[in-house]
């Protein structure tokens, strides 16, 4: 969780408000809204009546162990290969966990952050590959959204200054469908309608690609009459 680099933002854009974390305890983050917190960071999943949730990442598992135990050898583990060991619950004391776990007395599961933010020379943290994935959300009493929450919300989410909640990105436009063209004049060139060009019938068209005659080429046409008729005189 980049809290830091969100205070820094929320500094640089809100200077007359100032920003203040309050730590709490895992599963109490809700329990302090709207009294004692404006918004919460919670891990999922969490009671979400009356509140407005808004998933931000998914993070990875790791087992903490004694730095002194065979796991501090490998460079990730299954959950089965936790087998015969004492695994500790992770919703008790996260500090008397530590404590035991650092003793060499079992080890526990964690989420990624959670590990590092407690680690120690005495502890070794390794990726444990088919533990399921957590989710991390902020959260905020839908009834008491103010500017402020918004504002925040915003810079979690990766919005940038310009950007607004009341100005949202317009939807993409979908494309028109082409218009089928008009039917040519009688005579005239055919036109493409969207499949294959069909040619209109006219004197003038042949099959098979060959040139195309001219009206006094006909037998029939007047020129060729007064021709034959000289011809019988």
């Amino acid at each position: 969780m980049t809290i830091t680099k969100w205070t820094r933002i929320w500094e640089e854009r809100r200077r007359d408000v100032a920003l203040e974390f309050v730590p709490t305890t895992e599963h109490g983050a809700v329990a302090e809204l709207p009294s004692a917190a404006d918004v919460a960071f919670v891990r999922l999943p969490v009671e979400t009546e009356g509140l407005a949730v808004i998933r931000l990442y998914s993070e990875k598992h790791v087992v903490v162990a004694s730095a002194d135990d065979p796991i501090a050898d490998l460079e990730e583990l299954t959950l089965a290969d936790l087998d015969g060991y004492t695994v500790h619950d992770p919703q008790a004391s996260i500090m008397d966990t530590i404590a035991l776990v650092a003793a060499g007395v079992g080890v526990v599961v964690l989420p990624h952050s959670l590990a590092r933010a407690h680690s120690r020379k005495d502890l070794v943290s390794r990726p444990v590959t088919d533990a399921p994935e957590t989710e991390i959300a902020i959260a905020w009493v839908a009834d008491e959204e103010t500017p402020d929450i918004e504002e925040f919300v915003g810079i979690v989410r990766g919005r940038s200054a310009n950007s607004s909640r009341a100005n949202p990105t317009p939807p993409a436009e979908k494309p028109e469908k082409p218009s089928k063209a008009p039917s040519t004049s009688k005579g005239g060139p055919a036109k493409n309608t969207g499949g294959k060009a069909k040619a209109k019938r006219t004197p003038y068209a042949t099959s098979g690609g060959g040139e195309a005659k001219n009206r006094s080429g006909s037998p029939n046409s007047p020129k060729a009459r007064n021709a034959r008729k000289r011809k019988g005189r």
